[in-house]
């Protein structure tokens, strides 16, 4: 199976290449700078060469998009929309054009496009699209329309021959360096981990391995289009999470934070508090009317694993 991946360098789509050419699949990824084998240029915005990686391709999984983990700027909001909107455009005009279309786009979304709300989760299903909910920053609205015209951009492309899937993920944990686990278990580690403003918040999260696991059973589940939540079905308030992160790796101080704290914090680590403070309980729904089963359902079993992951590194 021939599986090209834009926008592949990054956390999720280093996890993708691994697992799927340790398969034994070809993956080509695409990006701005090649620096390895299997590696195509392309800049993200343009036709060229590389959409001749699409044609005969079986699989097309577009991970592309400017890192949310920033201050949010004027210029970084923008950068992030334009950044995930034309790509996903573009390449929904390569598989269009293709004289063999691939047989499956996994266009990248994210669970932040379900409202703040800890009273009960959101599926596929039920959940309430956010950006308009009471009693949050007006400013998180624009991360909800940059999730909704991510999908639109999809959905709007003619490729008949190519089922379309939107992947609302939530956060996809794994040992590597520099991946969301790494900054958790880094703050766990010098007793930083413990409740931000309450800790009420719910996080979402699914195992590296389990993701994984999901891209292929949706690869091979043909009856199955449109959104689909890539989240394990035990999301936990954020005090509940960070407290069995320090318990897997042996630490017994957690210091909580206020907001105004976590505000200091966020901007030290150039990011925004949006990511510390919103509430993103989300659920797998299809994944799981469709008889997909976890290996890791529950961050109690997901914590410990990625600890000695971390230490056998």
């Amino acid at each position: 199976m021939k599986v090209v991946i834009p926008g592949g360098t990054g956390q999720v789509g280093t996890i993708l290449r691994r697992a799927l050419t340790a398969s034994g699949h070809e993956v080509v990824v695409l990006t701005r700078r090649p620096s390895r084998a299997g590696d195509v240029r392309w800049d993200g915005r343009n036709p060229g060469p590389w959409a001749e990686e699409l044609n005969g391709s079986d699989v097309v999984i577009n991970l592309a998009g400017r890192s949310v983990s920033c201050r949010y700027t004027e210029d970084n909001l923008r950068e992030m929309m334009d950044s995930r909107v034309d790509s996903a455009r573009v390449v929904g005009e390569a598989i269009a054009a293709a004289r063999r279309p691939p047989r499956v786009w996994f266009q990248m979304s994210t669970a932040t496009i379900y409202a703040h709300r800890h009273d009960v989760p959101n599926d596929e299903r039920t959940g309430v699209i956010g950006g308009d909910e009471p009693g949050v920053p007006g400013y998180w609205a624009f991360s909800v329309d940059i999730a909704r015209r991510w999908e639109q951009a999809q959905q709007d492309a003619t490729t008949p021959d190519t089922r379309k899937i939107a992947l609302r993920s939530a956060m996809v944990m794994s040992p590597d360096r520099g991946g969301v686990f790494d900054v958790l278990l880094w703050l766990a580690r010098l007793g930083l981990g413990g409740p931000v403003a309450g800790g009420a918040q719910y996080i979402s999260w699914i195992h590296d391995q389990d993701f994984v696991r999901a891209i292929e059973f949706l690869i091979d589940r043909e009856d199955l289009a449109g959104a689909v939540n890539l989240a394990a079905p035990g999301p936990l308030p954020q005090r509940a999470f960070m407290r069995t992160l320090r318990t897997s790796w042996g630490m017994p101080v957690g210091l909580p934070a206020t907001k105004w704290m976590a505000g200091i914090g966020a901007f030290a680590l150039r990011t925004d508090t949006e990511l510390l403070l919103k509430s993103r309980r989300v659920v797998p729904g299809r994944l799981m009317e469709s008889g997909f089963a976890f290996d890791y359902q529950r961050w109690q079993h997901a914590a410990p694993d990625l600890v000695r992951r971390v230490r056998q590194r």
